[in-house]
């Protein structure tokens, strides 16, 4: 399914399956934080958010290959290679030095960021940049570009489906970033440039790209910013 036009097969009723599965999920992974004794707000976020994205994308998945008997990565648009592979590697760094300035212009406040501040040894690095620059995209992009987008262009075309996408991509960073609506602006924008990937190439994995490279981006920023 690399075809950016391809009609979703699921429908508003596994949205709304999904949707029922948020407050469990949210409990489960309130949970999982409890049971694991996590005192550190940046690793309690990092739990949380990790759970709550992997149990959603369980649920996905039993919708997908049990309910419709279908290939779960096909489905979600996941193919390799797609045209402009370039563009989304180099695009992800412009995207974000791009925010940056526009953090400036609006004036977006300094937030601290709980989970880059669980950086304190070699391999503590090393997990956050797994978890931030690959984990974290290919489950976001899976759920929001790969399942939503496709549903909500279906119905209200394109450029609809990628603002609908976008804006609950954004509202599952609030907390993050403790509502300010500057960095809520910043995160949306960079989830419709995500959506518009997926729209244009017709790939999941593009966006995926994408979003890996402008997290690469931010983070080794941090770093270098950190060190001085």
């Amino acid at each position: 399914m690399t075809d950016r036009d391809q009609t979703p097969f699921w429908s508003y009723e596994d949205l709304a399956f999904l949707v029922a599965a948020i407050l469990p999920s949210i409990f489960a992974g309130s949970l999982l934080v409890r049971l694991l004794g996590v005192t550190s707000k940046g690793a309690q976020t990092l739990v949380f958010q990790s759970s709550l994205i992997a149990l959603l994308l369980a649920v996905l998945y039993f919708l997908v290959s049990w309910r419709y008997e279908m290939p779960f990565w096909e489905s979600m648009g996941w193919s390799l290679p797609f045209r402009g592979a370039w563009w989304c590697l180099l695009g992800g760094p412009f995207l974000a030095i791009g925010g940056s300035v526009l953090g400036v212009i609006l004036r977006a406040p300094e937030m601290p960021d709980p989970i880059k501040d669980l950086i304190t040894n070699r391999l503590s690095l090393v997990i956050v940049m797994i978890f931030v620059v690959g984990l974290g995209p290919l489950y976001e992009e899976l759920f929001f570009r790969g399942f939503l987008f496709p549903l909500f262009a279906r119905t209200f075309g394109a450029a609809a489906g990628i603002f609908l996408s976008a804006l609950p991509f954004a509202l599952l960073h609030g907390a993050q970033y403790q509502w300010a609506w500057q960095q809520m602006t910043l995160v949306g924008i960079a989830g419709a440039a995500f959506g518009f990937v997926r729209y244009k190439t017709g790939s999941t994995a593009a966006a995926t790209i994408l979003h890996s490279c402008f997290n690469l981006t931010q983070f080794l920023a941090y770093l270098v910013l950190r060190a001085y």
